[in-house]
C-alpha cells in the first residue's frame, strides 16, 4: 500500500513539474489563442539553384532546386520521375533517382522504385528565400 501512496505522489509532481515546463512553451503562431485566426501565410519565391544545392551533411537527401507545386505524385503517378527517371534523366540533364530508391525493406533490389521511396516530398524539398521562423546556429562545418 505504501509503495502505491509513493507512486501515486511522485506521478502528481511530475505532473505538475511537466504542465509548467510545457505552459512556457510558445509555438510558431505566437501568442495569438488556438481559435484565433491564423495570420496568412506569406508566399515566399522558391530557389531556382542551377547545378543543385550543396548537402549540409552525409546521407542528407538532396534538396530540390526547382519549384514542384504543380507536379502531381499518386498512387498511379509520379511527376518527379517525368525527369528523375532512369529513362530520362540523360535527356533533361536532371539527376538520378539514387540507386537505393531501387531496394526494398528486405535488401532485395527491384526494377522499380520501391514503394516505400515513391513519395518524393516525404524527404526532398524545395527552398524558399524566406526568413527562419526560429533562430538557427547549425553549421554544417563545410
Amino acid at each position: 500500500m505504501k509503495k502505491v501512496i509513493v507512486l501515486m505522489v511522485i506521478a502528481c509532481t511530475a505532473l505538475i513539474f511537466s504542465t509548467s515546463a510545457i505552459s512556457n512553451v510558445q509555438s510558431l503562431r505566437g501568442g495569438s489563442k488556438l481559435d484565433a485566426e491564423a495570420n496568412k501565410v506569406m508566399k515566399h519565391k522558391v530557389e531556382v539553384v542551377q547545378g543543385g544545392i550543396k548537402r549540409n551533411f552525409k546521407k542528407q537527401p538532396p534538396l530540390v532546386p526547382h519549384a514542384v507545386e504543380k507536379y502531381k505524385v499518386s498512387l498511379n503517378n509520379n511527376g518527379c520521375l517525368k525527369c528523375h527517371s532512369e529513362k530520362a534523366y540523360k535527356k533533361e540533364k536532371a539527376p538520378k533517382v539514387g540507386d537505393s530508391h531501387y531496394v526494398d525493406r528486405d535488401g532485395k533490389v527491384l526494377k522499380t522504385i520501391s514503394s516505400r521511396r515513391y513519395f518524393c516530398s516525404q524527404c526532398h524539398v524545395t527552398q524558399v528565400k524566406g526568413d527562419e521562423l526560429v533562430e538557427n546556429v547549425y553549421d554544417s562545418g563545410n
